[in-house]
């Protein structure tokens, strides 16, 4: 039997939890709770015990049970813990290492999968010191299932309600019973921004911050896969247990690619590559003696495009970061490249490089066209793998295997 340890922090929202658990027990899903002080203000623990059948953990002291340590021994016992909903203090705590009450020090000690579904004013949600602490905890490897929009019970008008329960649920049984139809695939993935040497000491490169590379490499790890992630400069960590290599130059990335290229099921092509390098690298430092100086630059290797030229049964995946015309520029890169895929993003106005959302428009070589609406880079991932997993299937039927 799998085991699920909700935890329910304070909030208004606190009484959706109680659907969760039935929802969990209907499946034979076991059930522990644990519930801060402040959460027993707008629901009872009695409630959860009738629903869980068990007892409900209401204080970091409560007396043990045949001698084992609460928090310990749930951290051990546990499949999924599921903060349901998460305040901004509890996220705070968790981001930041303090274990002062049952909750965060269970967090601490465990080495399960832990989800995160917050909910409190619109506001608090988008304030950065909030957005700073959930990036983090994603970084680590946390779930988190963004709240929804609307009215809150404040008043305000805006994100911050806790998710919907059947939203909440699927994610806690994707944890629970993890897809692995990727198991057995070589992927790579590129992600990051490369740059251009211009003399020993500036750059020409670009605004990536690698998030949708790290985004489906740890995706692809999730799934089974053999992923190598291949990086320029990233602005995020990497979650452990991916296999990283540094290529900060488009002739260092082309390199590194190339060396495991053939013996690769897919590549997913998410680093912003530079298309353009300096036709001559000063070997010393330019100095500033001119009001201005000229730089000639002339076009660096296309590494996508190479890919597609020697590719034999391996799956290519390309992004496209457009300013305008955005599906003609996509369908003609798919063409030109000979890939199987393009994922096409808007970058107007400031659009997608940095950010914790993009809307991906997905254009598949049989001309399909698929958009994801505005989703996180986590959650596009997941998507952009399950139509890719498709082509897979289609693939390993034709073949027979």
């Amino acid at each position: 039997m799998k085991n699920v340890v909700l935890c329910v922090t304070g909030g208004v929202a606190a009484y959706k939890a109680l659907e969760l658990v039935s929802r969990l027990k209907k499946h034979n899903i076991n059930v522990d709770v644990a519930m801060t002080k402040s959460a027993q203000e707008f629901v009872t623990p009695l409630s959860f015990q009738s629903l869980s059948q068990n007892p409900v953990i209401t204080d970091m002291f409560d007396e043990p049970k045949a001698y084992e340590i609460a928090h310990i021994s749930l951290a051990k016992k546990a499949d999924v813990f599921a903060v349901v909903p998460a305040t901004a203090n509890i996220i705070g705590k968790m981001a930041h290492g303090i274990s002062d009450d049952f909750i965060s020090t269970s967090i601490m000690a465990t080495k399960a999968e832990v989800l995160i579904a917050p909910a409190m004013n619109t506001q608090m949600y988008a304030s950065p010191m909030v957005q700073e602490n959930i990036a983090k905890l994603k970084s680590i490897g946390y779930t988190f299932v963004s709240p929804g929009a609307g009215r809150l019970a404040c008043g305000d008008v805006g994100e911050g309600k806790l998710a919907v329960v059947d939203d909440i649920f699927d994610e806690i049984m994707k944890l629970l019973y993890p897809k692995k139809d990727f198991a057995g695939r070589k992927v790579i993935v590129t992600a990051g921004g490369t740059e251009a040497p211009v003399d020993p000491v500036r750059v020409l490169t670009n605004r990536s911050s690698g998030k949708m590379g790290i985004a489906l490499a740890k995706a692809l790890k999730d799934r089974g896969a053999d992923v190598t992630l291949i990086h320029g400069h990233l602005t995020a960590s990497v979650p452990d247990g991916i296999k990283t290599v540094s290529a900060l130059t488009n002739e260092q990335m082309d390199h590194e690619i190339l060396k495991c290229y053939d013996d690769t099921d897919m590549v997913i092509m998410a680093a912003a590559v530079s298309d353009f390098k300096v036709r001559e690298i000063s070997k010393h430092k330019i100095k500033k003696s001119e009001d201005s100086f000229t730089l000639e630059l002339v076009k660096d290797k296309d590494i996508l495009k190479g890919l597609g030229e020697k590719k034999k049964n391996q799956i290519l995946i390309g992004f496209a970061a457009e300013s305008q015309d955005l599906e003609a520029h996509a369908r003609e890169k798919l063409e030109r490249k000979n890939l199987d895929f393009i994922a096409a993003n808007d970058i107007s106005e400031g659009m997608v490089f940095g950010k914790e959302k993009n809307s991906i428009i997905l254009y598949a070589k049989d001309g399909k066209m698929t958009a994801f609406g505005e989703l996180s880079k986590e959650e596009s991932a997941h998507r952009l793998l399950d139509e890719i997993m498709k082509e897979v299937t289609r693939r390993d039927q034709t073949t027979g295997l």
